[in-house]
C-alpha cells in the first residue's frame, strides 16, 4: 500500500539548483576515499565513495532528509561507480520513518521482458555458458533504479528529482580522478568492452587500455541523461529518446568488426519500459535478542535468509562462546539457510514463497536440530517450511549452490529526525552486460543471469515479466521501535553472509560497528568449501574450524559494507570499509571534536 508523502520529516530544501551545482563542483576536487569512520550529530552517510558521501551529507546539511540524501548519493555513485550501479540497473531500498516508526521497502528490481521464456538462454538444447549469457542483450532486465528514485522522493522525500541529481550532473561533467579500483574493474572487462564501440569510447583509451590511474574521467552523456530525467521525471528515462536508445542497444547490439565474441540480441521492448513499476513491499521481520531486524522480502532472498539464520542462531548463547565456537554456529546456520534459499526463493508473483514458514521459530528449530559440533557435508538438503506456513509439506527442488560474486554497491543514510535508509543498488556483475547505451553514457545491467536460467522448472527460472531472485540484504535494526543499526553490502550471494557476520559481530561478539565491518570475513553458502579472506585463514580460529571439518578456500576480499549506528543522545556513528574495494567514506553533518 502506498502512503501519502510526509513533508513533516524535513523542511523543503532552500538551496536552489545553482547552489547545489556549485556544491557539486567542490565535490569533484575531493579525495577518492575516506575517512571510513565518523561520529557526530545532525545526520550521517556512508558509501564506498567520498564524492557520494559528501553529496549526501551536504543534502542533509541543507535541510534534506535521509531519503533525499540516499537518492543524491546513489546518483553520484552512478557516475563514479558505473561498473557497480547506475540507472541501467536496479536495487532495493529499506526506509525507517521516524515520524511514525514504520519500516517499508521499495522494490526496484529489474524485470524480464514480457517475451522472455524459460528457454530464452538456451541454444542447441542446453543453456548458454555464463559469459555468453551475460555479455549480450539477453541478460538485460528492465531497469528499476530511476523509478525507485522517483517513488522514494515522491512518497518519502522532501526535494525534487532535479535537485537530487544536481551534484551528480556536475561530477559527470567536471569529472573525477580514476583510482586503482576503477582501473582494475575496467581491466577485468577489456576483452569484452573493446567489442562494443560505445563502451570502448567511454571506458577505454584509444589504444584499447583502461583510463590511467590519476587521470580525470568525465561522462557528459550521462550528465545529459540525468538532466533529462531531472526535467521530465521518470518518464524522461522510461519513454522517449533514452528509452528508444536502450531498447535499440539491447535488441541490436552494435559490435565492432574486430569483436572476438558473439553478442546475442535481447528481448526488451518499449512496452516493457513503459510498464515498469517499483512496488512498495512489506519488509521481512524477525526478533533477535529482543531487537527487531527488518530486511528485504522476495524477490530478494536477503531478508529471508539473514532472518532464518538469525532465528537459528538465537538458540545459542553466542556471547558466552569462544569466537571459534560462535563462528562454527554462524557457518552452519548459513549452510542450512542457503539450502532453503536455493529451494524456495523466487519472485512471489510467480511462485508461492513460504516466507512465513521460512521465518518461523518452529522451522528454525528443525534446522538448528541438525547442527552438530562438526561441519555438515554440503550440499545439505532443504527443509520443509510449508509445515510452518499453514500448508502441507511440498516437494522441493534443490538448487545448485550459487558462488558468483556480483559487484553492486551499498549506501546508508540517516537524518537529524531519525529517519534511516539502507539502500543496495546494482547492475549485477562488474560492468553489467558490457553494453553502454550510445549517447546517454550508462551501462545496461545483466540481472537476468540471476535467474536459474539453466533450469526449465526451478521456481527462479526465467519467465516474462518476472523479477530474478536477488541476494541484496539492506537491513535496519530497531531497539524498542527506534533505530539502532543500518547495514548492507555488495558481493552477490556473499552479501547475505556479510550482513549476517556483521550483525553477530556487533550484537553478540562485542565488536564495535567499525570493527565488525573490518573483521576478516568467511562465507558458507551450502558449498563443500567455505570461502574466506586470507586474513581469516591465517587465524587460530581457522585452524580450530578445520579440526571441526570445515574446508577453506581463499578469496581476496568479500563485500564492501557500510553502516550507521545510533549511539544515543542524537549521536551517530557512520562506518565504511577501511580497505576493501579501495576503502569507503563515512561522514556526519556535525562531527565531534
Amino acid at each position: 500500500m502506498r502512503r501519502r508523502p510526509l513533508r513533516s520529516l524535513a523542511v523543503l530544501l532552500v538551496v536552489g539548483v545553482a547552489a547545489l551545482a556549485a556544491q557539486a563542483g567542490a565535490l569533484a576536487d575531493a579525495p577518492s576515499q575516506g575517512p571510513p569512520t565518523a561520529i557526530g550529530t545532525g545526520g550521517a552517510a556512508a558509501t564506498v565513495d567520498t564524492l557520494a558521501t559528501q553529496a549526501a551529507v551536504d543534502t542533509l546539511r541543507h535541510g534534506g532528509n535521509a531519503v533525499d540524501a540516499a537518492v543524491t548519493a546513489a546518483a553520484v555513485l552512478g557516475v563514479t561507480e558505473p561498473f557497480s550501479a547506475g540507472i541501467g540497473g536496479g536495487g532495493f531500498m529499506v526506509i525507517y520513518r521516524a515520524s511514525d516508526r514504520i519500516v517499508t521497502t521499495i522494490d526496484g528490481r529489474e524485470t524480464a521482458p514480457a517475451a522472455m521464456h524459460p528457454d530464452s538462454f538456451w541454444e542447441n538444447g542446453k543453456p548458454l555458458p555464463f559469459n555468453d549469457a551475460r555479455y549480450s542483450g539477453l541478460s538485460v532486465g528492465t531497469p528499476g533504479t530511476v523509478e525507485t528514485w522517483a517513488d522514494a522522493l515522491d512518497h518519502y522525500g522532501t526535494t525534487s528529482l532535479g535537485h537530487a541529481l544536481a551534484p551528480a550532473i556536475r561530477v559527470a561533467r567536471e569529472g573525477f580522478v580514476v583510482d586503482q579500483t576503477f582501473f582494475d574493474q575496467t581491466q577485468g572487462n577489456v576483452d569484452y568492452f573493446d567489442d562494443i564501440p560505445a563502451t570502448a569510447a567511454l571506458f577505454l583509451d584509444p589504444d584499447g587500455t583502461p583510463r590511467d590511474v590519476g587521470t580525470v574521467f568525465r561522462n557528459p552523456d550521462l550528465a545529459r541523461t540525468y538532466s533529462r530525467i531531472g526535467q521530465l521525471g521518470a518518464k524522461g528515462f522510461y519513454r522517449g529518446a533514452v528509452a528508444e536508445a536502450l531498447v535499440q542497444t539491447v535488441r541490436n547490439p552494435v559490435v565492432s568488426p574486430t569483436a572476438n565474441h558473439t553478442w546475442r540480441p535481447g528481448l526488451m521492448t518499449m512496452r516493457d519500459l513503459r510498464a515498469y513499476t517499483a512496488p512498495e513491499r512489506e519488509p521481512t521481520h524477525v526478533s533477535y535478542r529482543g531487537l527487531d531486524v527488518y530486511g528485504m522480502a522476495p524477490p530478494s532472498s536477503g531478508g529471508s535468509t539473514v532472518g532464518e539464520a538469525l532465528n537459528i542462531l538465537e538458540g545459542y548463547e553466542l556471547s558466552a562462546m569462544t569466537r571459534e565456537e560462535a563462528l562454527h554456529r554462524y557457518l552452519e546456520a548459513s549452510r542450512y539457510s542457503f539450502a532453503d534459499r536455493g529451494a524456495y526463493l523466487a519472485d512471489p508473483g510467480y511462485f508461492d514463497v513460504p516466507l512465513v514458514g521460512l521465518l518461523s521459530d518452529g522451522f528454525a528449530a528443525t534446522r538448528r536440530a541438525l547442527i552438530t559440533g562438526t561441519a555438515a557435508t554440503s550440499p545439505v538438503a532443504p527443509g520443509d517450511p510449508y509445515r510452518f506456513d499453514g500448508g502441507e509439506g511440498a516437494t522441493v527442488q534443490a538448487s545448485p549452490s550459487e558462488t558468483r560474486a556480483g559487484t553492486t554497491t551499498h549506501l546508508t543514510t540517516a537524518d537529524r529526525w531519525g529517519t534511516v535508509v539502507s539502500y543496495t543498488l546494482t547492475i549485477e556483475s562488474t560492468g553489467g552486460a558490457g553494453l553502454v547505451v550510445p549517447g546517454w553514457g550508462f551501462l545496461a545491467n545483466n540481472e537476468l543471469t540471476d535467474f536459474n536460467f539453466d533450469s526449465l522448472t526451478h521456481p527462479n527460472r526465467a519467465d516474462g515479466g518476472k523479477r530474478p531472485r536477488s541476494s541484496m540484504s539492506p537491513t535496519i535494526v530497531l531497539d524498542d521501535g527506534k533505530p539502532l543499526l543500518a547495514v548492507g553490502s555488495p558481493g552477490g550471494s556473499t552479501i547475505i553472509t556479510t550482513v549476517l557476520q556483521i550483525l553477530i559481530n556487533r550484537l553478540d561478539l562485542g565488536l564495535t560497528l567499525p570493527e565488525a565491518i573490518a573483521d576478516p570475513r568467511l562465507t558458507q553458502r551450502n558449498t563443500a568449501t567455505t570461502l574466506a579472506e586470507p586474513a581469516f585463514i591465517a587465524t587460530a580460529e581457522a585452524t580450530a574450524l578445520k579440526a571441526r571439518g570445515h574446508v577453506f578456500g581463499s578469496t581476496s576480499e568479500i563485500g564492501a559494507a557500510t553502516g550507521i549506528e545510533f549511539l544515543g543522545g542524537h549521536r551517530l556513528l557512520a562506518a565504511a570499509e577501511p580497505v576493501r574495494r579501495g576503502g569507503g567514506s563515512a561522514m556526519v553533518v556535525s562531527p565531534e571534536p
